[in-house]
């Protein structure tokens, strides 16, 4: 380790407040449903297509292990500007491709304006309005996977 890696820290790409609110709103999303959602952020993409990225995260991450198959994967590579959303077999038979276009269209939109948070905490609420839909929880919730953003290199 180089003694410039005690000087030089990265700055995070979210404020804690803003991290705070992306896990509030996935803790908020997924209160009514089965599904889950996680949100990966990392500096680079290491393939060409995000959404190849976002697969290997996917399954990286054992997200194809919920009941009902309704994980949704929201990926963000910061410094390369590529992002893709994953879902699940369960979920995407339920709103096709269309859905996650314009999901991804939405947070495209925000991101242009920097509104980095405010376009996941936007994106991961009609996530969740969609599980809501097709993955109502019966009886009592469980959380299958982490709440938490996962961040990468």
């Amino acid at each position: 380790m180089s003694w410039l890696s005690f000087i030089y820290k990265p700055k995070p790409f979210f404020t804690n407040e803003e991290e705070q609110r992306i896990v509030a709103a996935i803790r908020a999303a997924e209160k009514r449903t089965s599904g889950e959602i996680r949100v990966f952020v990392e500096s680079r993409c290491s393939y060409v297509n995000a959404v190849d990225r976002a697969a290997e995260i996917f399954f990286g991450l054992k997200m194809e292990k919920t009941e009902d198959r309704n994980g949704v994967l929201l990926y963000i590579a910061t410094k390369d500007k590529q992002l893709a959303i994953f879902g699940d077999k369960g979920i995407h038979e339920k709103v096709g491709t269309a859905f996650w276009n314009k999901e991804v269209r939405q947070i495209l939109k925000e991101f242009s304006q920097h509104h980095y948070a405010d376009g996941i905490v936007h994106v991961v609420t009609e996530i969740g309005e969609a599980l809501i839909t097709h993955f109502p929880y019966e009886n009592e919730d469980r959380n299958e996977l982490p709440d938490d953003i996962v961040f990468g290199k």
